[in-house]
């Protein structure tokens, strides 16, 4: 790996690394490899909870990283390990509810818990909670019951109604209690604890708060030994920005992080590095922040990008 190559590279799942059809394109799975075998680092960034993960990492060469669940959970999604979490508290859910009610009447609720492991995650809905996508398990709980644990996100849903229509309709109600947002359009939006997002879970990646796994294969360029690859991608450097300390090296000829996504819920990522791209299925708002647009999803945008670094 060079100063011509990135040194992270973190990409959405859903409408971003998969296809519509929910499967890797073969140029997205063989351009991941190619990083991890050149000693970059690649970490997926997704609004999935733990539980969802091994469907889509079964599919990759490598069992990376993950930001989950919108940054509340950091996980090595080889072992399963939870590095780092943070939850919504139940006076805080108490109080999302009251003005879920009063904004959006008839909403129904759900809440994404954590277990011990990804293999132990509950996920509870009220009984009116109809879900955004087909015949997902859950454990139907009373109203109030949704709202009684800590939780890792909460999910209002009102079908029918655009998720933009939901999130404008709660604007200036919500944003001291919680981080709202939305990874699709059909009338769902989530909760996070405040200033938790993916580029938040990113940032404790990077910059050495949380421990990564030396095994962590898809992680070299943050475990390498003397952490100057960490440091190097937790400084943020840009396109062009000078290398180690004390200068006399090279200019960077890439940018040391690139992310990849489609939805409001990729946006602080996609600030927060160097190079942000948005899919050409994303939705204008991302459009709007990103540095590049490419081709969908379904075109292996993300490979149709890497391609100009790995070669």
């Amino acid at each position: 790996m060079t100063s011509s190559r990135p040194l992270l590279v973190a990409s959405d799942i859903d409408g971003t690394l998969i296809g519509s059809d929910h499967l890797l394109p073969a140029a997205n799975r063989a351009v991941v490899e190619d990083i991890v075998s050149d000693g970059a680092s690649f970490v997926l960034a997704t609004g999935r909870p733990p539980r969802w993960m091994p469907q889509i990492v079964d599919q990759l060469p490598v069992a990376p990283l993950a930001v989950c669940a919108n940054g509340a959970v950091i996980m090595d999604t080889d072992s399963g390990e939870f590095l780092a979490t943070t939850l919504l508290q139940p006076e805080v859910l108490v109080e999302l509810d009251e003005i879920l009610r009063e904004r959006l009447p008839g909403s129904g609720i759900a809440a994404e818990r954590l277990g011990r492991d990804a293999a132990d995650a509950d996920f509870v809905a009220s009984p009116d909670y109809e879900h955004a996508w087909i015949a997902l398990e859950h454990l139907e709980v009373g109203h109030e019951e949704v709202l009684s644990e800590p939780v890792l996100k909460l999910l209002a849903r009102v079908p029918g109604m655009s998720s933009a229509d939901m999130a404008a309709a709660l604007h200036g109600a919500v944003e001291h209690l919680a981080d709202m947002t939305f990874s699709t359009t059909d009338g769902l939006i989530e909760f996070a604890p405040r200033g938790v997002t993916k580029a938040s879970g990113l940032t404790l990646l990077t910059s050495g708060e949380v421990t990564v796994p030396a095994s962590a294969r898809s992680a070299s360029a943050l475990v390498r030994a003397g952490g100057d690859a960490a440091g190097a991608v937790g400084a943020g450097s840009a396109v062009g920005a000078g290398g180690a300390a004390g200068g006399g090296v090279a200019e960077r000829q890439a940018p040391v992080t690139v992310a990849f996504g489609d939805m409001p819920n990729d946006l602080e990522m996609l600030r927060w590095a160097d190079h942000g791209v948005a899919m050409g299925n994303a939705i204008p708002s991302v459009h709007a922040v990103a540095d590049e647009v490419t081709l969908s999803n379904d075109e292996a945008g993300l490979a149709h990008v890497l391609r100009r670094w790995w070669v």
